[in-house]
C-alpha cells in the first residue's frame, strides 16, 4: 500500500485533477499530457459531462489494462518469492 502510494501522489499532483494545464510552466505541461493520471481524469470529466469522447475513454481504459500486464505478474512473483 505504501509503495503504491509513492508513486500515485506524485502522478496525481503533477496531473490535471487540481490545476489547468495552461497555467503550468512549459516543462510540466509537458508531463501532464503524457500522465496516464490525466488521461483518466479528462475521460471522467468528459463523461459526467455526457461529453465523452470514444478515444478518450478507451486510451484510460488500455493503458489501465497496460499497467495491469506489466505490473500484476511483477506483483505475484515478489509476492511469491516472500513466502
Amino acid at each position: 500500500m505504501s509503495a503504491g502510494t509513492v508513486v500515485l501522489f506524485p502522478l496525481t499532483l503533477a496531473s490535471n485533477v487540481f490545476v489547468r494545464p495552461q497555467t503550468m510552466p512549459g516543462w510540466l505541461q509537458a508531463f501532464v499530457t503524457i500522465n496516464p493520471v490525466s488521461h483518466l481524469v479528462t475521460a471522467e470529466r468528459a463523461l459526467m459531462a455526457g461529453q465523452a469522447a470514444a478515444g478518450q475513454v478507451a486510451f484510460a481504459l488500455i493503458t489501465s489494462a497496460a499497467l495491469i500486464a506489466v505490473f500484476a505478474p511483477v506483483t505475484v512473483y515478489l509476492y511469491g518469492r516472500q513466502r
